[in-house]
């Protein structure tokens, strides 16, 4: 394993993932889903068909791996039965992408290449993240064929939503990244250090309607708070993510409750805050909102005074409400600053009974929608000054923190 892999694996003895490759766009992910495993502690193999090696070659995943890459049933002369020692290797065996072809061919137990040959072999978990066209996705064929591979327990990550690469809006798009490690990780049953422990998170803006079709929010893109989210879940939490509305799809193995006012994300918190050992306060919440909501839409001028008169009052603050009854919660609060970081987050800090705040500054454009960060945490201790980095790395770091004042 390389330096820059590490290993945050407990117990026994290092996991193999057997990483199958078909012949898709989306493969160049799988570099991604490599890494992701390696840095999750696990030993990574790599298995591809013909036809994958069009999008990315082989050297690829040498290079990523340190280990031989299986293409061909007999490429291997010191192995003669190839397909069945690759099996017998694996803890578990992730093909992504997989493409409708490949699914059929699993489905109905053909075995024409390494592959599919590897994968009828197998006794290890087998987990499979589609790729392909919406229309195919779609298609009576394909979702008879993993209907069928889910009856024989083979778990799938479905696509995801969006702009696929022929063109076509639709269902299709490979699964978020993080989302197959996190399903890949857990079918192999890996210790993580916040096995059995409750978190909850609250992310994104809220929105506070004005009349039907406007609305007071700010900037916040969620994308912090579904880190956390996900780095919980990878790490073995329960996780309830509270969330306004964002265009993000929901961790794998995380349950999701969408909300859209202080007061419903007020409400939720207050639910999930009781069994949660940790809570984290990433939500952008409108401090203000209209008093009450027009049941028109408002227009300019004299037509309605009131869209230039909008009475406004404060929303419930989340934080300190919660902050004053913790128990054994341990409460991160986020302080977004323009100005005074520091000193703005120290009496937070306090004010909200929180045992550290992240603290950022926002000027510029900076943080809100981008994918890194760079903060601070602040606690009763003083302030460490963390660099520049990933989200995702950062999601690690706080969880990190807060795992010092687990009670």
């Amino acid at each position: 394993m390389t330096g820059e892999a590490g290993s945050s694996q407990q117990g026994s003895a290092q996991k193999t993932v057997l990483v199958g490759v078909t012949g898709c766009i989306a493969a160049y992910k799988t570099c991604l889903i490599v890494r992701g495993l390696q840095k999750a502690g696990v030993r990574v193999k790599v298995v591809m068909t013909e036809h994958a090696t069009e999008f990315v070659g082989p050297a690829t995943f040498r290079a990523l791996t340190n280990e031989t890459v299986g293409v061909g049933l007999f490429d291997d002369p010191s192995d003669p039965i190839h397909h069945v020692s690759l099996a017998q290797e694996a803890d578990a065996f992730l093909i992504a992408p997989c493409t409708a072809n490949v699914i059929a061919k699993i489905a109905n137990g053909i075995a024409d290449d390494l592959l599919t040959t590897t994968a009828l072999a197998v006794t290890a978990p087998l987990i499979i993240a589609p790729a392909m066209n919406v229309n195919m996705y779609e298609n009576a064929a394909t979702r008879y064929n993993i209907g069928k591979l889910h009856i024989r327990g083979v778990r799938i990550i479905e696509a995801g939503d969006g702009y696929l690469a022929c063109g076509d809006v639709g269902k299709g798009r490979l699964a978020d990244v993080d989302d197959i490690v996190a399903a890949t990780l857990d079918e192999l049953g890996m210790s993580r250090d916040l096995e059995g422990r409750h978190v909850m998170v609250t992310a994104g803006p809220t929105v506070e309607p004005i009349d039907p079709v406007r609305y007071l929010t700010n900037h916040s893109s969620g994308k912090t708070g579904y880190a956390i989210a996900r780095a919980a879940s990878l790490r073995g939490a329960d996780v309830t993510l509270i969330s306004g509305p964002v265009p993000l799809p929901a961790p794998e193995g995380v349950r999701l409750v969408p909300v859209r006012t202080a007061l419903d994300m007020m409400a939720a918190a207050e639910a999930a805050f009781r069994d949660a050992d940790i809570a984290v306060f990433a939500a952008a919440v409108a401090d203000m909102r209209p008093k009450k909501a027009a049941e028109h839409k408002l227009k300019k001028g004299v037509a309605d005074a009131e869209l230039g008169t909008i009475e406004l009052v404060e929303n419930p603050d989340i934080l300190a409400t919660l902050g004053a009854r913790k128990e054994h919660q341990v409460v991160v609060g986020y302080a977004a600053e323009t100005h005074d970081v520091v000193g703005n987050a120290q009496k937070k800090l306090l004010a909200k009974n929180a045992d550290f705040v992240v603290a950022n500054d926002v000027r510029e454009g900076r943080a809100f929608g981008a994918d890194v960060n760079e903060v601070l945490f602040v606690d009763a201790e003083g302030v460490e000054e963390l660099p520049l980095m990933t989200k995702e790395r950062l999601a690690d770091a706080v969880l990190n923190k807060a795992l010092q004042y687990l009670r």
